[in-house]
């Protein structure tokens, strides 16, 4: 169950008669509970709770019906319970069915309400299902209760109206809601000049077969002028709604029909609240009451403020707030800096509902709300100098954009009330201003020169099709003094999910800059037409991205491109959780990047430190792995570039599958045990050597083909090898059929193979490297480095190659993907000495000797990190001792971090290669 789904089953069970004896199970099922785990909780109640009548879910909640009257005892007594603390509950909670009173113990919280009015605070509740609960919505339910009555009313009417299911009616009934949403939210907030305008006019004059024709004669009105002489022949109740425009009721006014049940959700809608609405986050929950793909998503939307402001402060908001204090009381810089506000354009070429705009619009605001308190002058007008046609987007689908409209306008109205108070604000909202420049349409495909035109182009004047306004009108230079910010969170879709019409795009933007932009995600478009918008337009761009871009070979595909423009990363935010209202708080792995023309300021990067709080560093350049240093990109090399062994691939089999084996097939080639000794070898790939698999090969040397070819069970399996190969429409293939005997490759390790995995797990903290004797070869799914000194492998194992491999050899979906041109050759790796390569050698044999003491536990038990500090200590002891032992050859020290690791390897790099051209 998601948010949404949680709030209407609470508000199902506060709104039916109270059941003393049902409450605690349909209490806990609301939650996402499962009848059959809600009935063995109930069953064993009496056992784990020791609170007459009282229900205890381990680790979430203690609750107890009380006797009439007695909530606030009953609770006390959950409180004081031994079970409660035993059995870790995060909630206690009593409830007579006249009151209800809970408590959250983690976060030392307490509601006290009407039991009928409980459903109000099911944000409180909401880590019961587990969904981390957010400030905004525990706090402030109504956003989550308005989707959830809007998105029952949008399923309603197309049922009722199916033909309005189609794509060319999906705009209309898109539109429709839009315009309903405006209506419930200016009769609840003073813009209408009654309250429940709206609502008590399709209560009193609608029924089920009138509605559509109330609602579009209601709509007709708020398009006709004040002035317009139509109004005279408008029933009184209808005179009554104002002229809106701003385009929002221009247009058809054709309404879908109401069933008797539609029109009751529309009514339920138009009853809650909705003065409350936090447009920020309501927008893209709305956005998805109208996106048949992301409806099963409905309260999963809530983009977090504090992650939106990780883009949004060190792209402009920091620099304005740095001004604001050095201003500190002086008229004329607290003017100056307010001009400057009103020279700020904003634009999100992936807006969606408006998230990064709407918020940018009211942080602006709260600081010119600070500068007319500072300045407490009565010669300024307390209208907004920020119009909100400096704010510009870009939106692929059409009710988007209309929500990211309606956005801003309530955003704007909200910032008005709290600055002028409500009377005023409501004098000159109406009519509508022109709102934010929201565009609908492939922002890949869209000139941004024409929906973001460059300063000088712009339009100085305010335009309204009602005539003036009285808001602040000022005087703009000619394109001097303009700012212009593009922000926002595109769609980041990897190459293998792209669509034909995707990989069109980016073909279309990146040309012939690169060399195979089809493996380049989908979220490099909006930077590559960024730094291409910044040869025309002084500006600043950021946006949030997976961090694949900043690692593997997306780095050379895709920075060159951007630096060849004359950008440069102006600053970044290190890999965090994007994180949503789903259930664990899911969210995907992210990083945040700023580009600019070059220049001399000082560079950023900031990280979150695991405590909640974020650290900032200060350099000259970054690089784009997000490290502070060169612009360094690691490129493939044929050989190391250090003095370490060479690492090869393992032997591609090419064989139709005739000479892989397993174990369980080996009797049946009747071999006796010299010839298994001599022709059967056990082979590694990835997944085989991490579990520790079973799988053989038949190994024959050229000089043994003879002696294999006698033994029927061997000659029958090179003759199948040689038909599969003779068969294949590749020569390559077609010429190995002359030794059908052999694996493509034949490269095993005449005393010991050290063996990289090809894909690792990227919940590992370090890679499965490991070692296998003479009789033991691998796949192509392996590495090896064949007879190579046994100190190679504590480099392998090491903490520094991990981050290493992670940076510059990306991911294979999540898993660490390696390569041996690009991970291996490239790894920076000082001059050892004699003693080094000992010490080495020593903690590698250690490492295998620690594994060994966990036997017959596979490299996937041991490495687990759920399991690994408890079950296999001895393992972590090991690999901490190898990397004390390495690192302190790198820097003296242990490195604090993993970004100071990756700052001395690419510093190292650079200097390796800077003498040297890599092959």
């Amino acid at each position: 169950m998601n948010a949404v789904e949680i709030e209407e089953a609470i508000s199902e069970l506060a709104a039916a008669p109270f059941d003393a004896e049902d409450f605690p199970r349909s209490f806990l099922e609301a939650f996402n509970n499962k009848p059959t785990t809600v009935k063995r909780l109930l069953s064993a109640a009496s056992k784990n709770s020791n609170v007459e009548g009282g229900v205890l879910q381990y680790k979430n909640i203690h609750l107890a019906v009380a006797p009439p009257g007695k909530v606030r005892e009953k609770l006390e007594e959950l409180r004081a319970s031994p079970k409660t603390v035993s059995g870790k509950a995060r909630f206690i909670l009593a409830t007579d069915g006249q009151t209800l009173e809970a408590e959250d113990l983690v976060e030392d919280d307490i509601r006290v309400c009407d039991y009928k009015d409980f459903a109000n605070h099911f944000g409180f509740f909401l880590p019961l299902a587990g969904i981390t609960t957010v400030k905004a919505i525990k706090n402030n339910p109504i956003d989550i209760q308005a989707t959830g009555r809007l998105n029952r009313l949008y399923l309603e009417l197309l049922k009722d109206n199916p033909d309005w299911s189609s794509d060319e009616r999906r705009h209309d009934l898109n539109q429709f809601m839009a315009r309903l949403i405006f209506c419930f939210f200016a009769e609840d907030t003073g813009i209408f000049k009654r309250s429940n305008l709206f609502t008590n006019a399709l209560e009193t004059y609608s029924d089920r077969e009138n509605a559509h024709e109330i609602i579009g004669r209601l709509f007709r009105v708020m398009d006709l002028p004040t002035k317009d002489p139509r109004r005279k022949d408008l029933r009184p109740w209808e005179d009554d709604f104002p002229y809106v425009n701003g385009g929002l009721f221009a247009g058809t006014n054709e309404v879908p029909r109401f069933s008797r049940i539609a029109r009751s959700y529309l009514l339920h809608a138009g009853n809650l609240d909705w003065k409350a609405i936090n447009p920020d986050i309501f927008g893209s929950m709305i956005q998805a009451v109208a996106d048949d793909e992301e409806r099963g998503e409905l309260g999963m939307h809530y983009t977090s403020v504090p992650n939106i402001l990780k883009v949004l402060n060190p792209l402009f908001l920091d620099d304005l707030r740095e001004q604001l204090e050095a201003a500190a009381d002086n008229p004329r810089k607290l003017l100056n800096l307010r001009k400057r506000l009103a020279r700020i354009r904003v634009f999100d070429p992936a807006c969606g509902s408006g998230n990064f705009l709407v918020i940018a619009y009211k942080e602006m605001r709260a600081i010119e709300a600070e500068i007319l308190n500072r300045r407490n002058s009565d010669s300024d007008d307390p209208s907004s100098v920020i119009p909100l046609k400096n704010f510009f987007g870009i939106e692929i689908k059409d009710f988007a954009c209309e929500v990211a409209r309606l956005s801003l306008l309530i955003a704007e109205y909200q910032c008005d009330v709290n600055i002028m108070g409500q009377e005023r604000a409501g004098e000159i909202i109406l009519p509508l201003k022109e709102t934010g420049r929201v565009f609908c349409g492939n922002a890949l495909r869209l000139d941004w020169l024409e929906v973001c035109p460059p300063p000088e182009q712009a339009s100085a004047v305010e335009e309204d099709l009602a005539g003036p306004t009285g808001r602040l009108t000022l005087e703009f230079g000619e394109g001097r003094g303009w700012e212009t910010y593009i922000c926002g969170n595109p769609p980041y879709l990897g190459s293998t999910w792209q669509s034909k019409d995707q990989k069109g795009d980016i073909k279309t933007i990146i040309g012939g800059r690169t060399n195979s932009p089809g493996f380049l995600d989908y979220v490099s478009g909006w930077f590559v037409s960024a730094a291409d918008y910044m040869t025309k337009v002084r500006c600043i761009a950021a946006f949030v991205t997976t961090n694949s871009i900043c690692q593997g070979q997306s780095v050379s595909l895709l920075w060159p491109v951007i630096f060849s423009t004359g950008c440069e990363i102006r600053f970044a935010h290190t890999s965090f959780k994007w994180a949503n209202l789903a259930s664990n708080n899911a969210g995907v792995t992210v990083a945040i990047v700023g580009i600019a023309q070059c220049s001399g300021l000082p560079k950023f990067i900031f990280e979150d430190d695991g405590s909640g709080r974020t650290t900032q560093r200060k350099g000259a350049t970054i690089s784009p792995y997000l490290t502070l240093g060169a612009e360094t990109v690691v490129t493939k090399a044929r050989k190391p570039i250090s003095n370490v062994a060479e690492m090869e691939f393992g032997n591609k089999p090419s064989d139709g599958g005739h000479l892989l084996l397993e174990r369980s097939e080996i009797p049946s080639l009747s071999l006796d045990e010299r010839e298994k000794a001599k022709f059967i070898r056990r082979i590694f790939g990835s997944g085989d050597f991490i579990s520790f698999g079973s799988r053989h090969c038949v190994w024959i040397e050229d000089e043994d083909l003879d002696e294999a070819r006698s033994i029927p069970s061997l000659r029958e399996r090179i003759e199948a090898v040689r038909t599969v190969r003779l068969a294949s429409r590749d020569k390559g293939a077609n010429a190995l059929a002359a030794r059908a005997h052999q694996l493509k490759l034949m490269r095993i390790g005449k005393r010991h193979s050290v063996v990289v995995p090809g894909v690792s797990s990227e919940r590992r903290e370090f890679l499965p490297v490991g070692l296998v004797d003479n009789k033991t070869t691998l796949t192509n799914l392996a590495f090896g480095l064949y007879d190579a000194p046994l100190w190679n492998m504590a480099l392998i194992a090491s903490r520094l190659h991990l981050v290493w491999v992670a940076t510059v050899c990306g991911q294979l979906e999540t898993r660490y993907r390696y390569s041996n041109t690009l991970g291996w050759n490239t790894f920076p790796v000082p001059m050892l000495t004699e003693k080094n390569k000992a010490d080495l050698t020593r903690c590698a044999e250690d490492i295998l000797l620690a594994r060994e003491h966990y036997f017959p536990a596979t490299i996937a038990d041991m490495y687990d990190p759920d399991c690994m500090d408890e079950e296999f200590p001895v393992v972590r002891e090991a690999h901490e001792r190898n990397d004390e032992v390495l690192e302190r050859i790198y820097i003296g020290r242990r490195f604090k971090n993993d970004t100071e690791r990756l700052e001395k390897l690419f510093d190292l790099y650079t200097k390796m290669t800077a003498s040297k051209e890599v092959a």
